[in-house]
């Protein structure tokens, strides 16, 4: 998750960016970090952990600033640790320079091995330490930020979401596609930037608009610049933001998230029926699609699975062993709610298959008598390369095993999955047939080099 704000009010810049983050913990667990420019001097502070974990009151106190940036993170590209946290802080021609990245670069191997060549040093594994070094190295060449920028743009492929601290410029940038959100909204005579407007939300922020593919915006002393690229390309917005990623209290072009996973569960009611004595939803991102899928069947809603409010996404966990081990204390069956029962059970996915297994179990050990499972999207078949965390078609249950394999594999009476038709219908208010499905079809919005899969499979591992 990505945030800034220009601060041209008497707020406390840090403070608002430390809610921003805060209401952004969802898009990243593992890290997080803020970077602040007075006077055009930037200094930061990130580290491992939760928002909460890694700042404090006497830390934020001594953030001082107008123009801020900040990043939660869950690594997909690069590993877990304190030199890949973000924001990126460096040095160009133009002076310092920060940088936070939400996506992943496809040829971000290319770009890096060739500046290596070049005689350029790396600190980090990640792809995000590529773009800020082609920033630098378009910074020798002219001293117009947008040129730079622009410069930039031209070379790098993939998806991204950046917010940028340039001196006391705060700048936007989303990549042509489109594939990572990025809006604008502004308190007070102050403009910010978020994933998603959750965010502005919690910091008393109005919405403004969607940052459009391929734009950059430039935000100083309380005015903003658009500059639309030149690298348009059709709009293949990422799915499984609407499927899983993103708040269900957010709107994401046009398309409220909400909405979106109330409709899948509407429209897998009607492609799976089954009987049964209740619907229930796997918290949290499983929930809202539960509860589409018993008011279009008619059959009650009921809640079967107590959460432990204090254990974060098990699917954005660092490893498979930390996942599986996270939802033995994630999630609780409600025996007196269960017991002698046939239930419904609505997940948003299913990638690997071994969390589905175990709340299956737990609802199997506590009575209950039958036990159908829902998926409110089709089967994971692909990798993806642009920010989600599937990352090989080996990791992937429905690439290596039927329907009827994987329904016995995870202990389920019945198992089916939302149609790829269906799951297209969902984004209400989003532009038609404005959605990359890679990980569901195979079909990229870009082309792919085929040792990505390799590459992103062994970083993460």
């Amino acid at each position: 998750g990505v945030f800034g704000i220009s601060n041209m009010d008497d707020f406390d810049t840090a403070q608002i960016t430390y809610f921003g983050l805060y209401a952004l913990q969802h898009r990243g667990q593992e890290s997080c970090g803020i970077a602040i420019s007075k006077n055009g001097e930037i200094t930061g502070h990130k580290g491992i952990g939760l928002v909460p974990e890694v700042f404090s009151e006497k830390i934020l106190d001594r953030l001082e600033g107008n123009v801020a940036i900040g990043h939660t993170r869950y690594s997909t590209t690069g590993g877990s640790s304190v030199e890949n946290c973000q924001p990126l802080i460096f040095t160009y021609k133009g002076g310092k320079m920060a940088l936070a990245h939400n996506g992943n670069l496809i040829n971000a191997s290319k770009i890096r091995y060739e500046l290596e060549d070049k005689g350029a040093i790396f600190q980090t594994s990640t792809d995000s330490e590529v773009i800020a070094n082609l920033i630098s190295r378009n910074g020798l060449k002219c001293s117009d930020l947008v040129e730079v920028l622009t410069k930039t743009m031209e070379v790098i492929e993939g998806a991204y979401a950046l917010v940028i601290l340039a001196k006391n410029t705060l700048v936007g940038i989303r990549d042509p596609w489109g594939m990572r959100p990025l809006c604008l909204g502004k308190i007070g005579n102050s403009y910010v930037l978020a994933s998603e407007n959750c965010a502005f939300d919690v910091i008393g922020a109005e919405f403004i608009r969607d940052i459009d593919p391929g734009e950059i915006v430039l935000i100083e002393g309380g005015s903003i610049t658009s500059i639309k690229s030149k690298f348009n390309k059709p709009h293949r917005f990422c799915i499984f933001e609407h499927i899983y990623f993103a708040r269900p209290d957010s709107s994401i072009d046009g398309a409220s998230i909400y909405r979106s996973r109330l409709e899948a569960g509407k429209l897998l009611a009607i492609e799976s029926p089954v009987e049964a004595d209740m619907v229930v939803g796997v918290p949290d991102s499983g929930i809202t699609a539960a509860i589409g899928y018993s008011r279009q069947s008619g059959i009650p809603y009921g809640e079967a699975l107590i959460k432990n409010r204090y254990v974060g996404r098990t699917f954005i966990q660092p490893t498979q062993q930390l996942r599986e081990r996270s939802v033995g204390i994630k999630l609780n069956a409600l025996r007196e709610e269960i017991e002698g029962k046939r239930i419904i059970i609505i997940d948003d996915s299913i990638v690997r298959g071994t969390t589905s297994y175990k709340i299956i179990q737990m609802l199997k050990n506590a009575g209950a008598k039958e036990v159908h499972m829902r998926i409110s999207s089709p089967p994971v078949l692909n990798p993806c390369y642009f920010g989600i965390d599937i990352s090989s078609k080996e990791h992937l249950i429905a690439a290596n095993y039927s329907i009827e394999e994987i329904r016995k594999s995870i202990n389920a009476d019945t198992l089916a999955f939302l149609s790829v038709e269906s799951l297209l219908k969902t984004p209400i208010g989003a532009p038609v047939n404005c959605f990359c499905t890679g990980c569901f079809t195979g079909e990229y919005p870009m082309k792919v080099p085929m040792h990505l899969g390799k590459d992103i499979l062994e970083k993460n591992c």
